[in-house]
């Protein structure tokens, strides 16, 4: 990945990240090796996602 898109060593706080344009924002950053701090009101939701980002090797 270019140096220009790489987010390592820098966190990103996603509220909102159950659904929606929360997930798509966290998925999005942890692409370019950002690390995520997912926030939702749903646990279950969350969790799934934190799994889509841990199969993206974050």
């Amino acid at each position: 990945m270019s140096k220009l898109f790489d987010l390592g060593g820098k966190v990103a706080i996603v509220t909102g990240a159950g659904r929606g344009l929360g997930k798509t924002l966290a998925l999005g950053l942890a692409l370019p090796r950002a690390d995520i701090v997912a926030v939702s009101r749903t646990l279950p939701q969350v969790e799934q996602v934190a799994s889509e980002i841990a199969a993206l090797g974050r």
